[in-house]
């Protein structure tokens, strides 16, 4: 094989370089250089600034030619590549080249971004952000016993000190993304269970999920409570609530108690069944803004139209909606509807992968 290399790189400059190159990196490896070290080399191995950005984490090192850290305003980057471990992105590599990119830059960067993965996963494993679905399942499930489930939390990367929280998931984006956004730089694990996305973290940020995911997160910070929590809140999302926290549901979430068979059959809930797509959506504005005329103002309607319409579904479901009495059951009504029958949140993809690059 070296035999091989070196015919090749004397018929051809570009095939001695890029031999150089994997040469030089393989060496790196074998002395088990930490992500420092690899941006130091490389930045002084392309004479250029470089850097190295885990996503999971946040961390980032920028470093100069002279293989000091980069103290100015970051450059914008003139190559990058994406670190990759088990499938799944978890950073970025990149050179800060002035000018145009040199010939072998794409071959230094993927050489530094195998590197950069071999390293994290040797000094970090638990950086990735996707989870072996037993291990998640061992943690959340009431019935493991206590040291199973601290013994998972440990494999999956979680500090026995910290708190986990629960998010249950209902998305068409990558869930090793969606967990990053919710909980950028600090632990988080995500998995696929049944048709339930799962996402275990240390804090949540409820602002950041995309508007086309439901969730449900949990309120307990032991995950065997969380888990059950954040399956319920998740039962309850509908378009103009996609994301439910548990606390909020308060007294509502007793409707997830209810059996499906006595649900149904109950004559409010039966009178909302029978109501068309425009009564319902009627319904729901009118029960949402607590008058008829904002209700009016948000489907853009005169608010004659809309005290008609409300009167004709006063008619219809045997309610009086102008005292408390009539739209608290309305809601309630409503509410049993929507949710799922037997428990089940809503149907989900049949397999979230980890996102490829630019997936997102």
């Amino acid at each position: 094989m070296e035999a091989l290399a070196v015919r090749l790189s004397g018929l051809d400059p570009y095939v001695d370089g890029a031999i150089r190159i994997v040469a030089f990196y393989d060496t790196l490896m074998r002395r088990r250089v930490d992500l420092a070290a690899l941006a130091r080399a490389s930045a002084g191995l392309a004479e250029c600034g470089a850097g190295i950005r885990l996503h999971g984490t946040g961390q980032e090192i920028r470093v100069s030619p002279d293989g000091t850290p980069a103290s100015a305003s970051p450059a914008p980057a003139s190559t990058t590549a994406p670190i990759t471990l088990d499938e799944e992105e978890i950073g970025t590599v990149w050179l800060e080249r002035p000018g145009a990119a040199h010939q072998l830059d794409e071959v230094l960067l993927d050489r530094l971004a195998l590197a950069a993965a071999a390293t994290v996963e040797r000094y970090a494993p638990a950086r990735t952000t996707m989870a072996d679905p037993a291990l998640v399942e061992l943690a959340v499930s009431p019935g493991t016993d206590e040291a199973a489930r601290a013994r998972a939390l440990r494999l999956l990367g979680f500090a026995a000190d910290l708190p986990v929280q629960v998010v249950a998931v209902r998305t068409p984006r990558p869930l090793d993304r969606l967990g990053r956004l919710i909980c950028p730089g600090r632990p988080v694990k995500a998995a696929l269970l049944g048709e339930v996305g799962v996402i275990l973290a240390t804090t949540v940020d409820r602002a950041r999920f995309p508007d086309s995911v439901r969730a449900g997160i949990g309120t307990a910070d032991r995950p065997d409570l969380s888990w059950p929590q954040a399956r319920t809140a998740l039962r309850f999302t509908t378009p103009r609530e996609p994301v439910i926290h548990h606390a909020d549901l308060g007294a509502l979430a007793l409707l997830a108690d209810v059996p499906d068979d006595l649900s149904r059959t109950n004559p409010d809930v039966a009178g909302i069944a029978r109501l068309t797509a425009e009564d319902l959506a009627t319904l729901d504005v009118y029960l949402h803004s607590g008058s008829l005329r904002r209700a009016a103002d948000q489907l853009h309607l005169h608010h004659s139209s809309v005290s008609r319409r409300i009167d004709q579904l006063a008619r219809t479901l045997r309610l009086d909606l102008t005292t408390p009495t009539g739209l608290t059951r309305a809601r309630l009504a409503l509410t049993a509807w929507r949710l799922p029958v037997s428990g089940c949140p809503p149907a989900a993809p049949a397999r979230w992968p980890a996102s490829p690059p630019g997936a997102w």
